[in-house]
């Protein structure tokens, strides 16, 4: 699994309009995919930027390089790029969106691979729902129908919108939308790459272009869907127990989170290994909250 992944970010490299991270699902239960990379800034980059190219929301990026301007890292910056993830545990027959990741995997059993995309939500007030819900289909080049509270909101802005935008560069929902089950949510493109992996819709799910372009050819109606908020993940990889920590949404800063309860959870999945945790790393991993996975086995 490493060898190709690494192999796939060398393409990845060379090649900006690929976003897809796809990754061979791990084997025995093992839960971690992917390896972090070390990137030396250019004197152009931006956080943005990159993440366009590899893969990335904004926020993952800043979590993994949080002493970083994101909008002049400086030339010859030593750069993280947060390439690692732990698979969240739900049902691998679906789609589960993290919302608190502001990540979405798309599980593909028969080609026994995960393809994994940084996603922009809604922001407060306009929340994305956590929701158990199902693809009903998918629209090339749909147009938007904004809702009166949308167009009502625009208008004290001074911004009038139409009643119908066509599709086109002016369309905020890009190529592609997944249509769900649940009314007035979608996973849809964009035509402001910057807003993937920040809060900044009314409650739909936004993806960079090539990526709804992919997700849209490859998903199927009646695929599940679990939008999910889960800050805090563990799972295994090759014997030891990771934890990976995001900071929670706006709305659920200062909520406690059982640590202890989700770490001896992923204990319990692998009941034969006999590891011991390092309460020392889960404590710093809480504190940084890197997004990234960090190994808490003690050694």
């Amino acid at each position: 699994m490493r060898i190709w992944h690494l192999f796939s970010i060398a393409v990845v490299a060379f090649s900006p309009a690929l976003q897809a991270l796809t990754f061979r699902l791990p084997a025995n239960g093992d839960a971690v995919v992917g390896d972090n990379m070390t990137y030396t800034a250019k004197y152009e980059d931006t956080f943005v930027a990159l993440g366009h190219i590899y893969g990335l929301g904004y926020r993952e990026i800043v979590a993994a390089n949080p002493d970083i301007n994101p909008w002049v890292p400086g030339e010859n910056t030593e750069l993280t790029l947060p390439l690692s993830f732990i698979l969240p545990k739900e049902d691998r027959e679906a789609i589960v969106l993290n919302l608190a990741e502001f990540r979405l995997y798309h599980f593909l059993p028969e080609k026994n691979t995960v393809r994994t995309y940084a996603v922009g939500i809604g922001r407060e007030g306009w929340q994305t729902p956590t929701v158990e819900t199902r693809v009903t289909g998918v629209a090339a080049n749909p147009s938007w129908t904004p809702p009166a509270s949308i167009r009502a909101e625009h208008a004290a802005m001074g911004d009038i919108l139409p009643a119908v935008v066509a599709p086109g560069p002016d369309n905020p929902l890009g190529r592609y939308a997944v249509r769900l089950s649940v009314p007035s949510y979608l996973f849809h493109g964009t035509n402001k790459k910057i807003g993937v992996g920040m809060r900044v819709s009314h409650g739909c799910v936004r993806l960079y272009d090539g990526d709804i372009e992919e997700l849209a050819n490859s998903v199927a109606r009646g695929t599940p869907v679990r939008i999910i908020n889960q800050p805090v993940k563990a799972g295994w990889h090759q014997g030891r127990l990771y934890l990976e920590v995001h900071e929670q949404l706006e709305e659920d800063a200062g909520s406690p989170i059982d640590f202890e309860e989700i770490i001896l959870a992923a204990l319990a999945r692998r009941p034969q290994q006999t590891v011991n945790v390092d309460w020392d790393k889960v404590r710093e991993a809480a504190r940084h909250k890197s997004g990234m996975p960090v190994d808490i086995t003690a050694d």
